[in-house]
């Protein structure tokens, strides 16, 4: 699971979109595919976005990735976009467009977005490699995993209990049987002394 591209884009309707913010992962390419790969994103987000109606969100996969699109619409006419790998999961993917869209709209102000060169928002780095991992940034997954290792662990413990269960049954089976030779043994016994009874 990887995020290659994560971006704040303005999307004005009927009108080309503008990346105001972006940060990329382009570590798992070579140095020379790197600015052709960094470009496609580019061209990708833009895209995407335009042509994403306000106030939806859609995920549109392309070769080996997908990108997952909140158009938030409104005043501010933006739209969030990340590009991951197709093993990304859906749900932590909106749930990421829908934190950094807040963070943005709240820490960067509408007059700069006609200035996008001039808008500083480091944060999108930090969401960037929070979310490199969907397990760690997302709560619910966070929990699933948990109960995924907990359900493992009770399926041991389980095997573990029926492989001593079946030893012990083992072992019951045994007795029994040697409860049944003993008691053959005892009986067999009496008979022998009861003829050699010394006076």
């Amino acid at each position: 699971m990887k995020v290659f591209s994560l971006a704040v884009v303005l999307a004005p309707p009927n009108k080309p979109s503008t990346i105001l913010c972006s940060a990329s992962d382009l570590s798992s390419f070579s140095f020379y595919q790197r600015g052709s790969v960094g470009e496609f994103m580019s061209f990708f987000t833009k895209t995407i976005a335009e042509r994403t109606p306000q106030g939806q969100r859609q995920s549109v996969q392309e070769n080996s990735y997908t990108a997952h699109v909140y158009n938030r619409g409104g005043a501010e006419q933006l739209a969030g976009v990340i590009i991951t790998d197709q093993e990304y999961p859906v749900r932590p993917a909106f749930s990421l467009l829908t934190k950094l869209l807040d963070d943005f709209i709240a820490k960067v102000p509408q007059s700069s977005y006609n200035t996008p060169s001039a808008i500083s928002f480091p944060e999108i780095n930090t969401y960037l490699q929070k979310y490199q991992d969907p397990r760690q940034a997302d709560a619910i997954m966070k929990v699933q995993q948990e109960l995924d290792e907990t359900k493992i662990i009770l399926h041991k413990t389980i095997e573990s209990v029926l492989q001593r269960g079946e030893k012990i049954n083992d072992l019951v089976d045994r007795s029994t049987a040697l409860s049944a030779q003993s008691k053959m043994f005892y009986k067999t016994a009496k008979k022998q002394n009861s003829c050699c009874v010394i006076m």
